[in-house]
This record gives C-alpha cells, structure tokens and sequence, in this order.
C-alpha cells in the first residue's frame, strides 16, 4: 500500500481539484446538467470526508448532500425507491447521496432489516429504476468506499475516544463490526446484480481517506463531459467614498471572544 499522504501534500493536491470542481459546477448551472452521486461503503470508510471534500467549495444552493434516516411508517409502505426520487436533481443542480437506495443491499440485508425476498426484488429492480433516470438524462456516478477491517477497528477506536467525532459512533456501527465478511458477501452479490453499462460501480480504496478523496474526486471530473467553463466576468467599480465602519444604535455587539 502506499504511504499515506501528509495532510500538507494533500491540500495542495487538493487545491486545482477543487478549482475544476468550481468550474463544472458554472458548466452544470449554465448547461443544465443534472448530477447524482452515489456514496456507499464500509463503516467508518470515509464518506463524510469525502463528500466534504468533493462539496466544500461549491454553492450550496446548487449543490445538495442527502443522507435520509430511516424510513418512518408511511416510507415503509412506500415503493421502496419513492422517498428518494423527490431528492433528485433539478436542472442545474447536483445531488450527492451519503448512502442511498442501496442500504437495501447493505445494512439492510446483513443486519436483517429486510426479508431475502425484498432484497431479491431491490436487485432486479434498482438497474431497471437507475436506466430510467440516465435515460432522462442524469449523469449517474456509484461509488463504493472500502478500507481494511484493521483500519475500520482503528477508525471506531478513535470514534469512541475523540468526543468531536463521538456523534459518529452508532449502535448499528457497532452491531457491524462482527459483520465484515458478510457485508464483502453483500457488496459482491449487489456488484454482480447493479453493475452496468449505464450504471456503473467505481471502487476506491479508503485505506488512506486523505489519497481516496484524490482518487475519486479526480475520477468523477475525468468522466464527465469538458466542463471548462470561464467565470463571467465581472467588474468591481470604484466605492466613490472612504469605506464606512459599522455603526450600532438599538443593539449593541457581543463583547470580543477572549479565550
């Protein structure tokens, strides 16, 4: 494996990625375009960070992150892909998913959430709902984040003794860990079923989050079309007067933070 990459020599990587993906958010807005990214993967992989990464410098207006809880009554007696098809993107907009439909095949299936017979008919019918959405134009992207079992046991480690990051740590978190192998069984079997010509799988190893964020952030702009796209330009005519300090009447400011 390669050595990890130090957090210097990740931000300046990440810098002209971010840039580009600055200008195809302009290509998405002045095109039209609508986008679906799909963020699946081990426990403690590195989806946050990822779509941190991928989302950190484009508008939020434009650019939304959806991770739905689970499904409250009235969604468990919905066709099962419905609660996600009213977060899907609008002209100009991209959408990324922090898990999607495919819990059915994940956690659904490995912590018996769902019945063999309903994952069974998610398999057969999630190509079929992912070629209507490219066949109306959306530019689908599926990605699966994986790491080590070692580095899954570091990562919830650090989870349980980092109170910033100990939101992170929940009950089915730890309901997996004695799971590895039959979520690797349940990501191959959802391979086999979801992998297509339209919708592809992509694979990005996560066992350096910091190199994975490069690796995907870098393939998702290689796959679309050019995006280049130059910023209108815009002029910032002269204020006409020596800049003004801010005044209060009604209302005072807080007192500065003094640490």
């Amino acid at each position: 494996m390669a050595k990890k990459l130090k957090r210097k020599d990740y931000e300046e990587q990440l810098e002209p990625l971010a840039e580009e993906l600055v200008a195809m958010s302009r290509w998405v807005a002045a095109t039209g375009a609508r986008i679906v990214v799909l963020f699946e993967g081990r426990d403690t992989a590195g989806k946050g960070g990822a779509i941190k990464a991928l989302s950190a410098h484009l508008n939020p207006r434009q650019c939304r992150v959806v991770a739905l809880a689970k499904p409250n009554e009235v969604e468990a007696g919905q066709w099962y892909f419905q609660r996600y098809v009213s977060h899907l993107p609008a002209a100009g907009e991209i959408v990324l998913f922090d898990r999607s439909w495919y819990n059915r095949a994940g956690v659904e299936r490995v912590m018996g959430f769902a019945k063999p017979a309903q994952v069974s008919a998610f398999l057969k019918a999630a190509p079929r709902f992912e070629r209507l959405l490219v066949d109306d134009g959306i530019l689908l992207f599926k990605y699966w984040l994986g790491c080590d079992q070692a580095q899954q046991e570091q990562r919830l480690a650090e989870r349980l003794a980092d109170p910033l990051k100990r939101w992170k740590l929940s009950p089915i978190d730890l309901a997996s860990r004695d799971k590895y192998d039959a979520y690797t069984r349940a990501r191959e079997a959802m391979l086999r079923a979801t992998h297509s010509p339209q919708a592809p799988w992509t694979i990005v190893d996560f066992n350096d989050q910091k190199r994975g964020r490069l690796t995907l952030i870098r393939d998702f702009l290689d796959r679309l079309p050019d995006t280049r796209l130059d910023p209108p330009e815009i002029a910032i005519p002269p204020l006409g007067r020596e800049p003004a300090n801010e005044t209060y009447g009604v209302l005072a400011p807080l007192q500065p933070f003094k640490p």
